[in-house]
């Protein structure tokens, strides 16, 4: 994604990624009763903010990029995990 901010910047482009964490959409809702369902439970519960992500807050960040507020927004990757990668390295899902 660096590499091609810098690429489709020569063409007046930006580029960004979203990377989110458990979205409440259908597919995780069938993932979260299923068989791993409950090490993902784990994740929410242990994350600092203690919830899944919804659509809109992934549209949110979306609409910020694509928009005017955004315009110097380029060659960024938007980890919104809700803290679950931090808690895996930090906090109570790190490993022991």
């Amino acid at each position: 994604m660096k590499a091609e901010a810098v690429k489709w910047g020569k063409r007046g482009a930006r580029v960004n990624t979203i990377s989110p964490g458990i979205v409440i959409t259908p597919l995780a809702k069938d993932e979260l009763s299923g068989p791993r369902g409950e090490s993902y439970r784990r994740m929410i519960e242990l994350c600092p903010v203690g919830r899944a992500a919804t659509p809109d807050e992934v549209g949110t960040v979306g609409a910020l990029l694509m928009g005017s507020d955004g315009a110097f927004i380029t060659g960024s990757d938007f980890l919104m995990d809700g803290g679950v990668t931090a808690a895996y390295w930090y906090g109570d899902l790190a490993p022991k």
